[in-house]
């Protein structure tokens, strides 16, 4: 849970409240599981070992643009991206923590510590 001790980092754009990342977490999980479905769309229209092999640089071009604009998309909602389907709201404190497909916002992290360092939200 947040504490009240000193952190060295980059500031955020935005900082929420527990009851604002929870009220902007549908918006984020959306766009999420929209953006995972095509990435696994991609995965799943190939037919072959050897048509994922002579597509590999198509698909993963295709990939990191669906990525690059889930996070453009996450981001402007004041969220932090921290990985591939994982994201955090600045509280301050440190980060209410969410990854995919993870069924609401239920973890919280310092800043030192990480995704690594989760616990749950009590």
């Amino acid at each position: 849970m947040p504490t009240d001790r000193p952190h060295n980092r980059t500031p955020s754009r935005r900082t929420f409240t527990y009851e604002e990342a929870l009220e902007s977490f549908p918006a984020v999980r959306d766009l999420t599981h929209a953006a995972q479905r095509r990435v696994e769309s991609l995965v799943q229209n190939v037919r072959s070992h050897d048509e994922l092999e002579a597509r590999r640089s198509e698909i993963e071009e295709e990939m990191e643009r669906i990525v690059e604009a889930w996070a453009v998309e996450v981001t402007a909602l004041g969220c932090e991206v921290k990985g591939m389907w994982l994201v955090d709201w600045d509280c301050g404190d440190g980060y209410y923590c969410w990854k995919y497909p993870e069924h609401t916002v239920a973890h919280f992290h310092d800043y030192e510590e990480g995704f690594a360092g989760r616990v749950p939200i009590t």
